[in-house]
């Protein structure tokens, strides 16, 4: 970089720095058309914005299935009222005929719900928002990029992604309904769930197959596009060291992706084959079925393999839903405390540990196959090993509070939010790393409330923060505060009111599968009946919550407040450096690191926050040296 080209950087990040309107759009000459632009688009940040609404879209529409479900647990045998009973008429008037008769909820269609519910959350939700939408849009910047290494790949994994939720959406409308086996899809039952149709290939399951085949391999080339472009194309002066904890992050995400994923793919084609062409990979001998009678087939498969390729990926699946969050909150703490992220080579190293660990607990998932119990003893000691990265990581953004000028925007209000939601998530499921415990309390309500604390009141809070975080950055306005308040207040209840009773009912042994709450065990389980209204309840208010993060995320676009500057938040990482919104190549100039990627409240600073594109003052130079490295 020229001396020259240096300067006029150095000139433009200083303009940025005192907060002065830019009006960058006349920088950008790059006009594709509107069918590459705004569809087939290579711009990773076009990519990021249709993985972001795409992925909320999905998260709705499971949500939607939920709330069906809830109301068939709680009010067993009636039929739906007008405000849920429009969910159903989406799939049309045969669909609500075949699967709900007289209006009311039958065993099958809660079935159906169940799986595509935790599919649609899982695979189609929380991953593409949380990993593709904010990688995409946010990383490229972070590092100093033009662009994804591969921006045709970029753009071909989003469109994997889209058909392969085209897939799983139509399977609703087919004469056998969507997939009914669970959203893990265990053989033996989801070969032969649907086996008695004359077309095999045009049943839920088999679609339900296709759609994950075609999901895992959108995520397989976005992996390896990030993972390309975090190792090569990162700013001068930007070393691994300076990365945000966001970058790193992803970076590890990607990884897990890459490693994980084709097993569970090859798991997929293997079973497709099983019900398409009446292979046994993991049918055994001598299967016999109501329906059916003993299944003609070639056996001597195994059902427990499925398992196995299953939770092997889906393990670090979890950990590809948490991370996310983790690495978002990271960014909105320092920014609005106003101090430096306490611990960052602790959280790098927690980070790298925790994927590796990730590997090698799958099989806690797995204790009822009586797989033995040396087999058993290594996976309890795994589990309790990788809750040690995990609370390293916790424990650095709550030391990180401590003793800072906090401001409490709206993504501040969600991000802290996630902090102790987050850890009654992972305290409950400790427990559970224990065989002789996970014996009693397997499929209850209790692992549904463990996870959920996780991946809904903290996972989709940190999701929450993101979006209020960089939609300025995004649209050059800011989310509407008052609705942000609006939002995050009566969800943060809601969740709590949602799935904290769960925990009383999961260890009174209510099971996550009884469509009708449980009615058939009236006798045993009559004292916590009254919970399934009041979990039910907190459901429908959690929806009603969503109204107005819905209304301020469309007004805020035409409507919102005007930023002022580039870096609405004084915020320190590279992103913010960008015009806003970022034209086609990101930057105007090259953009040069100095620093680490949260200076805060420097010695010797001008101001409270120094930028990593501005280069070190020899004030702070020398009040650095005066005081001894705390981190």
């Amino acid at each position: 970089m020229s001396p020259a080209m240096a300067a006029t950087a150095e000139h433009s990040h200083t303009h940025d720095a005192h907060g002065h309107d830019h009006g960058h759009d006349h920088h950008d000459h790059h006009d594709p058309g509107f069918l590459k632009k705004y569809v087939f688009s290579t711009d990773h940040k076009m990519i990021g914005v249709q993985y972001g609404v795409s992925g909320l879209v999905f998260l709705a529409f499971g949500f939607m299935l939920m709330l069906v479900m809830r109301w068939s647990i709680a009010h067993p045998g009636e039929p739906l009222p007008a405000g849920l009973s429009w969910i159903l008429q989406l799939f049309g008037d045969d669909f609500v005929t075949r699967w709900a008769p007289d209006g009311k909820v039958s065993g099958s269609l809660y079935n159906m719900f169940g799986a595509m519910h935790g599919t649609i959350m899982v695979f189609f939700g929380v991953v593409p928002l949380g990993f593709a939408a904010f990688v995409n849009f946010v990383m490229p910047l972070q590092i100093g990029a033009p662009d994804m290494a591969f921006p045709r790949l970029n753009m071909w994994s989003y469109w994997l992604f889209f058909i392969s939720g085209v897939f799983m959406m139509a399977s609703f409308l087919l004469p056998t309904g969507a997939a009914q086996a669970g959203w893990t899809n265990y053989s033996p039952l989801a070969a032969v769930i649907q086996r008695n149709t004359d077309a095999r290939f045009w049943t839920g399951q088999t679609q339900w197959l296709f759609a994950m085949v075609f999901n895992i391999s959108a995520s397989l080339l976005g992996s390896v596009n990030v993972l390309t472009t975090v190792i090569n194309l990162r700013a001068k002066g930007l070393t691994w060291m300076r990365l945000p904890f966001f970058t790193w992050a992803m970076f590890v995400i990607a990884f897990l992706l890459l490693l994980a994923f084709p097993p569970l793919e090859v798991a997929a084609l293997m079973q497709l084959s099983d019900q398409v062409f009446q292979s046994s990979f993991f049918l055994p001998t001598g299967l016999w079925t109501s329906e059916s009678g003993i299944l003609n087939v070639s056996g001597g498969g195994h059902p427990v393999l499925f398992q196995h390729l299953f939770w092997f990926l889906a393990h670090p699946e979890v950990y590809v839903l948490l991370l996310p969050g983790i690495a978002i909150v990271a960014e909105i703490i320092p920014c609005n405390t106003r101090k430096p992220l306490w611990g960052y080579k602790s959280m790098v190293y927690a980070v790298l540990t925790l994927a590796f660990l990730s590997f090698i607990v799958w099989a806690h998932h797995m204790y009822l196959t009586g797989m033995g119990t040396v087999v058993a003893t290594f996976f309890q000691f795994t589990t309790v090993m990788i809750s040690v990265p995990s609370v390293i990581l916790l424990t650095c953004l709550m030391i990180s509070l401590w003793g800072g000028s906090i401001r409490f925007p709206v993504p501040m209000l969600f991000a802290t939010a996630f902090l102790p939601m987050f850890g009654i998530g992972g305290l409950t499921g400790l427990p559970l790393a224990f065989s002789f415990i996970d014996l009693y309390l397997h499929d209850t309500y209790y692992v549904i409330a463990h996870f959920h604390y996780i991946v809904a009141p903290g996972v989709i809070f940190a999701l929450f923060a993101g979006i209020y975080h960089w939609y300025p950055k995004v649209t050059g306005r800011m989310m509407g505060t008052v609705l942000g308040h609006l939002h995050f207040w009566p969800s943060l209840i809601m969740m709590n009111v949602l799935f904290a009773p769960m925990f009383i009912q999961g260890m009174a042994g209510f099971h996550r599968r009884w469509y009708d709450g449980g009615k058939v065990f009236e006798i045993t389980a009559h004292k916590y009946f009254y919970l399934n209204e009041i979990i039910s309840w907190g459901a429908w208010g959690l929806g009603l919550a969503q109204i107005p993060f819905i209304i301020n995320f469309f007004l805020s676009i035409k409507a919102g407040k005007k930023v002022t500057s580039d870096n609405p938040w004084n915020a320190t990482t590279l992103e913010w450096s960008a015009p806003t919104p970022p034209p086609h190549g990101n930057f105007l100039t090259e953009p040069v690191v100095y620093r680490g990627p949260y200076e805060y409240s420097v010695p010797g600073a001008l101001k409270d926050y120094s930028p990593q594109w501005e280069p070190v003052t020899e004030l702070e130079a020398a009040e650095t040296a005066k005081v001894p490295a705390s981190h």
